[in-house]
């Protein structure tokens, strides 16, 4: 298996020569500039590495990424790391900080999210980030009683919805996924029910998208539409008033249903009321929503693209887990070996946050398969993980999704190369690292989505983003 070459390789980096970090910067201006075009425009994020890693012959390299000139205030200047073992760096937080980190050097303005820098801003040497990330990860534990029985309700009554519709022809899935993900999310996580709110039922998804968009529309590459992306999406910051009715909305919405928990951050983990609902909503709209909005779509669409006959593997194992005796559950859904194999490889394709940062907290070495490099304190590392995660020095055939990949023993020791959570999926969040709080959480839930789906339909056929035709089991 290719993850034993990793393993052999890095038992001394002191064997591995050391290297001058190949690449360039370019010119003042012109440099940035030039890339942010050939990454946002011209090649797009992924051929924009894979063309410098042939060019430098090497995974570490330096280049820019956006954002840039001419009115951002950011150093568009990395430090690429696009294989496993260098990307691995970045989890190791008396080498890297995290602060003001979380979308590269730039930070969209804290107006977004109520004049405070929320946790994932934080780095791990500040004193509230422990406190928020426990209270997160408190929150979590807390729901798990309700998270199943909250999951199987929604999502009844997003496919009744579904299949209401599909006599007239095709059903995007976008809006319905993003409607459930909405109410679930805001359910287990904030305790709030968007029912009680008119308008956040209505319109709460909508909402949150817009508040999401304004903040990362500036970074999100898109190919299409150009120059008018370039002139007017990518060259400077859009102003939080565009969105703040939609923030102050979600605000009242979650500071008046969540009380409870609110309450709870106050009494135990001593934070103020409007701490603790900036980071709920924070956790709400761009951690669970907002992942859940990218994570949910590829997982339909590798369903949808593969060949394998993987649906007829997938339903015999659902149906043999959680049987009519022990029904879906935390547990069952952990003994779907296959059910959790196929998210992890959405996870490792389509990873929700496909850039990961972090700025060297003193000078330090470097090491990649191949090469040692000296890395000089203040330097920002860049790792795109969609690339990181095709490492063929560590899986079989990285390009290709292989649906049972992380199944039997050979399967699970792949999850230490597993990074989408800021963090090995092997690892454990806690206080101390950046590992993301619900990184259980997010692929058990996505497990019993996909296991839910397979318990009320023996196949689905989807197009385009569309589902077009479902196949229930005959009574």
């Amino acid at each position: 298996m290719a993850n034993n070459d990793i393993t052999s390789s890095s038992s001394s980096s002191s064997s591995l020569p050391v290297r001058e970090i190949p690449g360039s910067y370019g010119l003042p201006l012109l440099g940035p500039l030039t890339d942010r075009f050939n990454y946002s425009w011209f090649q797009g994020p992924e051929k924009f590495f894979r063309k410098r890693i042939e060019k430098n012959k090497s995974t570490v390299f330096r280049t820019n990424v956006p954002p840039s000139f001419p009115f951002f205030l950011a150093n568009p200047n990395v430090v690429a790391v696009l294989d496993c073992k260098s990307f691995a760096h970045m989890f190791d937080m008396e080498l890297v900080e995290k602060k003001n980190t979380l979308v590269g050097d730039w930070m969209p303005s804290t107006r977004f999210t109520g004049d405070r820098r929320v946790c994932a801003y934080l780095d791990t040497s500040e004193p509230q980030h422990e406190q928020i990330k426990n209270f997160a990860m408190d929150t979590l534990k807390q729901s798990s009683t309700i998270w199943v029985p909250t999951l199987t309700t929604l999502l009844d009554t997003m496919w009744d919805t579904i299949e209401s519709q599909l006599d007239s022809g095709p059903v995007s899935y976008l809006v319905p996924i993003q409607k459930f993900i909405f109410a679930f999310a805001s359910l287990c996580i904030a305790g709030a029910d968007p029912a009680n709110s008119p308008d956040i039922a209505d319109k709460g998804y909508i909402r949150m998208d817009r508040w999401l968009a304004v903040q990362l529309l500036p970074i999100v590459p898109i190919t299409a539409f150009q120059p008018l992306v370039e002139i007017f999406l990518h060259s400077f910051p859009y102003p939080y008033f565009l969105v703040s009715r939609d923030y102050k909305k979600l605000y009242e919405f979650v500071e008046s249903e969540g009380k409870e928990v609110i309450s709870r951050a106050q009494t135990e983990f001593n934070l103020s009321k409007e701490d603790a609902t900036h980071n709920l909503l924070f956790i709400l709209g761009f951690n669970a929503f907002g992942g859940f909005s990218i994570l949910f779509p590829s997982l339909l669409s590798a369903l949808a693209a593969d060949e394998t006959g993987v649906q007829e593997k997938l339903r015999k194992e659902v149906r043999e887990k959680a049987g009519p005796t022990s029904g879906l559950s935390l547990r069952s859904v952990q003994e779907m070996d296959l059910v959790q194999s196929f998210v992890y490889e959405t996870l490792r394709l389509n990873p929700p946050v496909p850039l990961q940062y972090g700025r060297a907290r003193k000078d330090f070495e470097l090491s990649s398969h191949d090469s040692v490099f000296k890395i000089k304190k203040g330097e920002l590392l860049c790792g795109y993980q969609p690339l990181v995660m095709r490492d063929p020095k560590v899986f079989d055939d990285p390009g290709t999704f292989v649906p049972d990949r992380f199944t039997g023993e050979k399967g699970k020791e792949l999850l230490s190369y597993l990074y989408w959570s800021n963090g090995p999926q092997s690892g454990m969040p806690s206080g101390s690292n950046k590992q993301c709080a619900a990184k259980d959480y997010v692929t058990l839930t996505t497990s019993l989505f996909l296991a839910h789906m397979f318990l009320r339909y023996d196949s689905v056929t989807i197009t385009n983003a569309s589902f077009t035709a479902v196949d229930k089991p005959t009574p």
